[in-house]
């Protein structure tokens, strides 16, 4: 089943994948069901200064090997749930997000919708998503 992650960087030497810690012990991948979940996630991750992140395809059983070599776990985020990220996140990323992207190649332009939400756009989505809580 084709499932969908969080990369930064994605396809450069210094690509990283989002996890949300849990209890501060265990670091969980989340595996969308729908990309339009997945998307929404990545611009509320946005709202809270994370860097911009890519919603990249993949098979669950690749993502699944990959957690269980790395030590994470995972879980499916089923189609039409309102996922939410956490609003504390950790101190120390596994992942340095400042180390020069530019050393890698570069990946394709991402599809231009047309559109760029703006940061108060982005504010009031963010709201609009916590008011549904």
């Amino acid at each position: 089943m084709v499932v969908y992650v969080l990369l930064f960087n994605a396809r450069t030497d210094n690509e990283g994948i989002h996890t949300l810690r849990v209890d501060d012990t265990e670091d969980i991948v989340l595996m969308f069901e729908n990309k339009d979940d997945a998307t929404r996630f990545a611009v509320m991750l946005e709202a809270q200064d994370f860097p911009e992140a890519t919603v990249e395809a993949m098979e669950q059983e690749d993502i699944e090997a990959f957690c269980d070599s790395a030590g994470y776990g995972c879980k499916i985020v089923p189609e039409g749930s309102l996922a939410i990220p956490p609003e504390g996140r950790v101190e120390e990323l596994d992942w340095d997000p400042n180390a020069d992207p530019d050393a890698a190649p570069q990946p394709p332009e991402a599809e231009d919708s047309g559109s760029t939400l703006s940061q108060s756009e982005l504010d009031r989505l963010r709201q609009q998503f916590e008011n549904l809580l």
